[in-house]
Parts: structure tokens; C-alpha cells; sequence
């Protein structure tokens, strides 16, 4: 079930409107689509970001404005970068019979069999493009990767998914790999070396996150 979401209509876009509309805690933005004529809107602060973090960046929602309901998808939103908080937001209206293309995010489940010997995750895609329907957008495509060993890898084309969406990527793309632990590099001078352990050791290095 979509999550609903009021909006009112704006009177204009000019510069005191739009800081007018965020000194009151609310968001300006714009709905349009196929066959609409583009309006432009505002929505509570508060409330927008209620509904990103319970329904998901790209889920499927209810945008009221008056008496008319529009199914819409959150297509872009515009942040301050030092405060971070949603300046506008962009509001596309959906025929629930036409297939969308979206990104979706990619959540790794379980801890991998090769990790527990040893091995590093590295995840190399977080986001899959997806053809779906709008009904039938998931909130994230999961990934059980718990049987993973070292040296195994997930690609696109190992996602199972379902018959409810097609995924838009190249499936030979790596999603996640359990890389082996990594070894200290051994020091080859060309002179024969004592045995036992040098005075001092330097730590392992880690792999880091990609």
C-alpha cells in the first residue's frame, strides 16, 4: 500500500515565495507526467522525510493535492550540502499499467561462510536499475550471500527475480565478491636473511571499503 503524502499548490517560483515556503518547515517542488500539466507544490518537511525512511527513497506513493489523489515516484531531490536537509523535490506521476525504469538499492543479507575464514567482503554495486510496474517496486533487492566461500562472487544474473521486474544491467556485473585475506608482502632484498622474527612488525593492512 502506497504511503500518502498532501501537498498544496504554490503560487509561483519566485525566490521569496520558495524561502517563504521553507522558513515554515516545508519542501517546494514540482509534480508532473504523462498527460498532466505540471504543477507546482509544496509538502511538509517532516513528512517527506517520514516517508523516505519508512517507505524507501524510490517507493511507490500517494501524492494529495485537494481532491485528486496522483500515484507518484520521488525522482529527484535537491540537499544542501553542508546542512543536508531536502530543498525541492521532484514528484513524477505514474499510469500503475505502464512499466518504470528505477534504481533500487542493493542490501547484502547474512554474513558469508568465507568471511568467517577470513575472506573481505567488497560490495562493488549498491544500486540496480529495474523495469516494473509501479505496484511492484521492492523497497530493495536483497541478496542472501551467507553461502558465499572465498573467491565466490554474485552477479546481476544470479538474482533471482521472481518475475515481478526486469532487471536493466549487465548481468555479468559483480555485485559483491569474498576477496581471500590479504598477506603480508614478503621483502626480497637479495641477501640471505636470519631466521626468527624482525624487532618490529607492522600491523596487517585491511582492504578497504570500496
Amino acid at each position: 500500500m502506497a504511503v500518502v503524502l498532501e501537498a498544496k499548490e504554490r503560487p509561483d517560483k519566485k525566490h521569496s515565495t520558495l524561502r517563504r515556503i521553507r522558513l515554515q518547515g516545508n519542501i517546494p517542488g514540482i509534480l508532473y507526467g504523462k498527460n498532466i500539466d505540471n504543477q507546482m507544490i509544496f509538502v511538509s518537511g517532516v513528512a517527506l522525510e517520514k516517508t523516505i525512511r519508512e517507505g524507501g527513497r524510490h517507493s511507490l506513493m500517494t501524492l494529495k493535492i485537494g481532491e485528486k489523489d496522483y500515484s507518484v515516484l520521488l525522482r529527484e531531490i535537491q540537499r544542501d550540502p553542508l546542512r543536508g536537509n531536502i530543498l525541492h523535490a521532484d514528484f513524477q506521476a505514474v499510469d500503475m499499467s505502464t512499466e518504470v525504469d528505477i534504481d533500487v538499492d542493493v542490501r547484502l543479507i547474512g554474513e558469508a561462510a568465507g568471511e568467517k575464514d577470513g575472506g573481505v567482503l567488497q560490495q562493488n554495486l549498491h544500486q540496480l536499475t529495474i523495469r516494473v510496474l509501479p505496484a511492484n517496486i521492492p523497497p530493495s533487492i536483497d541478496i542472501d550471500i551467507s553461502h558465499l566461500q572465498i573467491g565466490d562472487t554474485v552477479t546481476v544474473g544470479d538474482i533471482n527475480t521472481g518475475g515481478k521486474y526486469e532487471i536493466i544491467d549487465d548481468p555479468s556485473e559483480v555485485i559483491a565478491t569474498i576477496l581471500p585475506p590479504q598477506q603480508e608482502e614478503e621483502i626480497h632484498s637479495g641477501e640471505q636473511q636470519e631466521p626468527g622474527h624482525p624487532d618490529a612488525e607492522e600491523g596487517r593492512e585491511t582492504t578497504p571499503e570500496s
